[in-house]
């Protein structure tokens, strides 16, 4: 297993501002206001799978198309802003869908600090994410592959990488992270689990189980809580980085 030490420099190594410049982190790391921040970051969040150059050059387009104004595009949307908009899965339909939902959420109920926030304090099945998702499929009918995949169930026992990733925006702070919200201590998020952070903690002895899913990621973040009890969460950065280094 590999020592407190090697992974403490390993975080040391990539947790820095050049990591912000080819992650969708630099979306929401454009804006000021809380709103624009987290509206942004959550935006980014529900593209940030594929190809990362790819879904960064679809996040271009969608911020342009919403002026750069990301709190201001969603209280003020209407579908027909979108055009043709997709990506992959997601269709013009299923953003449209989430984001009416979301305009919603900011006109009608306090918006997305307070769901994050009441499914904190509310999980079920000892999950905070399924009062969020809840809130959406809620609000929806007749939705479709794309926008059930870009909100994923956790009932389903998925990763929630892109949640996970998200929650650690708003939730800690440092070169990378915004650490607007403070409802929760860094020491309760967990580690966004895809690939590369799935096979490098394999690698590193962190993690045992087999699947990529969210006993998964309960795992390896009980084992990096092992490294730092108050924020296991900062160690989200020494695997990514170290994996994608090892791929050039």
């Amino acid at each position: 297993m590999i020592t407190k030490t090697e992974i403490d420099n390993l975080v040391t190594k990539y947790e820095t501002i050049d990591f912000i410049k080819n992650d969708p982190v630099k979306f929401p790391k454009k804006f000021k206001s809380k709103e624009d921040i987290e509206i942004a970051g959550f935006i980014a969040s529900l593209v940030a799978y594929g190809r990362r150059d790819f879904f960064i050059k679809k996040l271009d387009s969608l911020f342009d198309l919403a002026e750069n104004e990301p709190y201001n595009f969603i209280i003020n949307f209407e579908p027909k802003i979108l055009g043709d908009f997709n990506y992959r899965f997601g269709k013009t339909k299923d953003f449209a869908q989430i984001f009416l939902i979301m305009k919603e959420l900011y006109l009608k109920d306090s918006g997305l600090e307070e769901l994050f926030k009441y499914g904190y304090e509310n999980p079920v099945n000892s999950n905070m994410f399924i009062p969020v998702t809840d809130y959406f499929y809620s609000h929806v009918k007749n939705a479709d592959q794309g926008f059930y995949f870009m909100i994923p169930n956790p009932r389903n026992g998925g990763a929630m990488k892109r949640m996970c990733m998200f929650l650690r925006w708003m939730v800690r702070k440092g070169p990378v992270d915004l650490g607007i919200w403070d409802f929760m201590p860094l020491s309760d998020l967990l580690i966004p689990l895809d690939v590369h952070v799935a096979k490098i903690s394999r690698q590193m002895g962190l993690l045992n189980r087999i699947s990529n899913d969210f006993k998964a990621v309960v795992e390896l973040t009980e084992n990096l809580r092992k490294y730092d009890a108050d924020d296991p969460i900062k160690y989200d950065f020494a695997m990514f980085g170290y994996d994608i280094d090892n791929q050039l």
